[in-house]
């Protein structure tokens, strides 16, 4: 489809007015009471709650069943009939994807994945220093022996999942990387997600979706491994079924529904404002989308041409009920858009505004920030180079988004000579004294007096 100019956006739409009946919700912050406060910021709400019992029988079930439940469940609720020997994509279907995508996807994987390769190499560091002579300490990085990683199906394919995710494994030195997706009805996995799998280094593809897959790679089944890491976002299922395995495997952080917040004044264009609410709202109905702006003129004007542009859509309908339970906030400056902001703590946030420099250094909670009207979300999410997992239901408050750390453990590394032991031996005598663990202090003193064994 063609962009869509400013004329066509402005057009007159026969289903507007009919989309308009429900439309985002114009507050004042100032004027929020306790309630509708909560209800803005408690976007993940009960909804969890009440689909946890129902995921822990089939978290249970793989875990004591294994393949016979991951079959069971596969055919329950992706109408697919698989077997054992079948769960597994074998290398022959993942060469034929790229016969199957065209050349353009192919190169557009390959840009996006160096892009992403390059940010990510950057986030292992190693150190070594001396903070006194003859002490030296070291941090170093050891990867995990196995990763999972969940590329969600669905309402679409995203190869771009499977990049944000597979990549950093890789590059943290990850030997085994599976991933696991949810097979279309007549059992194949989407070809783009194939091809992106090969070219992020995955050795591992299982045709297996939701609560089961994630139970699958943390208990393993007989055909699909035991993981030491699951990361990777799902719906609200994949979510309670990653938090109930989180006690015997790692996992990465709560990754919902999309979510975007844009903080705009007059200065910026209200069509890329639009736009940008528009592009986040069609990943989900329940995806989160805010104005904070300090003019209500300019948010009535952005509300209007974000329903327009959604008239123009394939994906309309999923993108106005998104919108419908949009809001726009009304503050009266940027310090109190910053205090919204905060408070909220959304997965992304789009700050444009003429002083963006001055709200990014008060920003506190944001799972990732895009600066200025030619940075729209979508560029994160495809091609930038940073992590497009990011948290989501005010987590970004505790987490961040996903990265090499995710997959690697900090080890540190101590080595004292004899002189720099005994720079620290009161200190370390006097400390165990006062918790009472003599044999600590011992175990210095031991070496001082026989230093010469």
């Amino acid at each position: 489809m063609n962009p869509l100019t400013r004329k066509e956006c402005i057009s007159s739409v026969k289903d507007f007015s009919v989309m308009m009946v429900n439309p985002m919700k114009i507050r004042s912050f100032n004027r929020l009471d306790k309630t509708e406060l909560h209800g803005i910021l408690s976007r993940r709400g009960n909804s969890l709650k009440n689909v946890m019992r129902r995921v822990e029988r089939i978290v249970e079930a793989v875990r004591v069943q294994g393949d016979k439940a991951v079959i069971r469940y596969t055919e329950k609720y992706d109408g697919v009939t698989l077997s054992p020997s079948t769960i597994r994509v074998k290398e022959r279907e993942m060469m034929e994807a790229y016969e199957k995508v065209p050349e353009k996807f192919i190169t557009a994987i390959r840009t996006a994945a160096e892009n992403i390769e390059a940010y990510h190499k950057r986030q292992l560091a190693t150190f070594t220093f001396s903070p006194a002579p003859g002490i030296i300490l070291k941090q170093v990085f050891r990867p995990v022996e196995c990763a999972g990683i969940y590329v969600p199906g669905g309402r679409a394919a995203y190869p771009s999942t499977v990049l944000m995710t597979a990549i950093p494994a890789r590059i943290a030195g990850v030997r085994r990387i599976v991933a696991c997706t949810p097979p279309s009805r007549n059992g194949s996995v989407t070809p783009a997600i194939l091809v992106a799998c090969k070219e992020a280094g995955v050795t591992d593809i299982f045709r297996i979706g939701g609560a089961q897959a994630i139970a699958a790679m943390a208990y393993g089944t007989g055909t699909v491994p035991k993981v030491d890491v699951i990361v990777g976002p799902g719906n609200i299922y994949v979510t309670a079924a990653k938090l109930l395995v989180s006690s015997d495997v790692k996992v990465d952080l709560p990754a919902g529904p999309s979510e975007l917040l844009v903080l705009a004044d007059k200065s910026s264009n209200p069509l890329f404002v639009a736009a940008d609410l528009v592009s986040q709202a069609e990943h989900d109905p329940s995806a989160a989308v805010v104005l904070v702006t300090t003019s209500r003129s300019f948010g009535e004007r952005v509300v209007k041409l974000a329903y327009k542009l959604a008239s123009n859509l394939p994906t309309k309908d999923t993108i106005v009920s998104a919108l419908n339970n949009g809001w726009v906030i009304l503050v009266e400056n940027l310090d109190e858009a910053v205090k919204f902001i905060n408070l909220y703590a959304p997965e992304h946030l789009e700050i444009q505004v003429e002083n963006a420099e001055y709200v990014l250094e008060k920003v506190r909670n944001a799972g990732a920030i895009f600066l200025g009207k030619y940075s729209p979300v979508a560029v994160g999410d495809y091609a930038a180079g940073s992590n497009h997992v990011l948290p989501t239901g005010g987590y970004a408050k505790a987490y961040s988004g996903l990265s090499v750390d995710c997959f690697v453990k900090r080890i540190s590394v101590v080595k004292c000579t004899l002189s720099g032991l005994k720079k620290l031996s009161e200190v370390v005598s006097t400390l165990a004294e006062l918790e009472g663990l003599p044999a600590h202090a011992e175990s210095v003193r031991v070496r001082l007096n026989n230093e010469k064994c």
